[in-house]
């Protein structure tokens, strides 16, 4: 067995390999490790953390802001009429049909009096919770650069995702999961897949996590040849060694350095994992809150729950996608090209009654005060329909111009609005707010300068907001 190099030890024993690294831990202190401490010290400020974790609900396909967040009483008086301008507008299919009010009525909601539509009415029962930012734009009308651009700050993929930021500038509260978990749509990945929880040029250790939003969250956790105590820990002790052997002659491979954190990582998580996943002992109250008895909804339900139980455990950042593959028809995404009521409609059922409960659910623990809850969508809707000029027609456009996102929790100010489009919704008139000045303000309700959190890369110091962002100050309590 001499012959035998780390490798092909690994290969081998497959997943055993995953348990016995569990011992890696033990080399921070030799030297063989980077300890994620002395990164977090490099980008320490003296602003005071308000949050110290984040859950992120990113909605792919372009979310509606005129049938839900963003009451506009002048495009309903407009409805059927045509745009009249001397330019031809830059829309991302070019057909411009006539004004086309909203599908769902709005009302004021709660003590705050925030407008939510009736697409969202168990969020809308929330409202005094949430922080809108009526008054987003963003630099792409393409769905892929778009999204790239609301997780990464960037249109381009190579770019760390905000996730990976906050990995590598925070660390983790815990060292049993890992530090950015990502729960995807299992109808598919959303455009761009895996690139959107990419650590780009931040070492791998910081890349996204994928659970799955099912009693099994991460797949082949185990092995599936049972091993005896014994032989399972002579494995342990062998792999040990060789491992130890093979890292002392490549101390400067951080490729190397983090899978062998990623082993460590793996090994605890077959304890913590399981654990994290089994929902059982939640109570019935908990499990109707979330609609997990409810077939519409029960997917999102559990993963907002799985959501939950993660940031109780430590996890920094946890993000769930809502909307899968933007091609096809029906389209499984917030893509509504075809029928804004049909298609949002069909994606507002699956996600509105489990976002509302973790939004209760996290303030009735005390979650809310130390976590932010972010609800986000790449680019809105145009207040035109997607048709003839004649017609009105029953979709919207891609909007890149002006939209809506929402905050909840740590820090922020709740039952407020920040900005506004003008008066049919289309572009931003007050207070505009790009990625970089979003991305800016959640990075200081963690206490953190996102001018001071960078990272050297090809000859340029590196941040998620580039060379931009304004922190909204006016949302801050």
């Amino acid at each position: 067995m001499d012959h035998w190099n780390r490798r092909e030890w690994l290969t081998h024993w497959g997943m055993q390999g995953l348990a016995a690294t569990a011992l890696l831990d033990l080399w921070r202190g030799d030297g063989l490790a980077n300890d994620t401490a002395s990164q977090i010290a490099n980008h320490q400020t003296s602003l005071i953390p308000k949050a110290k974790r984040a859950i992120h609900i990113s909605l792919v396909g372009g979310m509606s802001h005129l049938d839900s967040f963003d009451y506009k009483p002048e495009l309903i008086k407009r409805h059927g009429q045509n745009l009249i301008t001397k330019e031809k507008p830059d829309i991302f299919f070019g057909q411009v049909g006539q004004f086309r009010r909203p599908d769902w009525k709005f009302e004021k909601r709660g003590q705050s009096g925030l407008h939510v539509s009736e697409l969202f009415p168990h969020i809308a029962q929330q409202a005094d919770l949430l922080t809108v930012v009526n008054s987003m734009f963003t630099e792409s009308a393409n769905h892929t650069p778009a999204l790239f651009f609301a997780n990464s700050g960037f249109q381009f993929n190579g770019f760390p995702a905000i996730g990976s930021w906050f990995s590598f500038g925070l660390g983790n509260e815990t060292d049993e999961l890992p530090t950015f978990v990502v729960l995807p749509d299992p109808r598919g990945g959303p455009n761009g897949g895996a690139s959107n929880w990419s650590s780009g040029f931040l070492p791998a250790e910081h890349q996204g996590v994928v659970f799955q939003g099912t009693s099994e969250p991460v797949k082949d956790l185990f092995s599936p040849d049972k091993q005896g105590r014994m032989a399972d820990n002579d494995v342990r002790q062998f792999i040990e060694k060789i491992n130890l052997k093979h890292a002392s002659t490549h101390e400067d491979e951080p490729i190397l350095q983090a899978r062998m954190r990623s082993y460590a990582t793996a090994a605890k998580m077959q304890l913590s994992v399981p654990d994290v996943g089994d929902i059982a002992g939640e109570t019935d109250e908990t499990k109707e809150l979330y609609g997990l008895n409810d077939p519409k909804c029960a997917e999102f339900g559990r993963r907002c729950l799985l959501a939950r139980r993660l940031a109780e455990r430590g996890v920094r950042y946890i993000q769930l996608f809502s909307g899968g593959p933007i091609a096809g028809a029906p389209r499984t995404s917030w893509d509504a090209h075809e029928n804004v009521m049909e298609n949002h409609s069909a994606e507002a059922v699956k996600i509105d009654k489990p976002v509302a409960a973790l939004l209760h659910d996290c303030q009735r623990r005390g979650l809310l005060d130390d976590t932010v809850i972010l609800f986000t969508t790449e680019f809105g809707r145009t207040p035109f329909a997607q048709s003839e000029a004649s017609k009105v027609g029953t979709g919207r456009d891609h909007n890149r111009y002006g939209f809506s996102v929402w905050m909840a929790g740590a820090g922020l100010k709740p039952g407020t609005s920040y900005g506004s489009t003008d008066d049919i919704g289309w572009k931003v008139a007050e207070k505009p707010a790009s990625w970089h000045d979003f991305h800016a303000t959640v990075l200081r309700l963690f206490g953190v300068d996102h001018t001071k959190l960078t990272y050297y890369h090809n000859g340029i110091q590196r941040r998620l907001t580039n060379v931009h962002g304004e922190v909204m100050k006016e949302i801050l309590a």
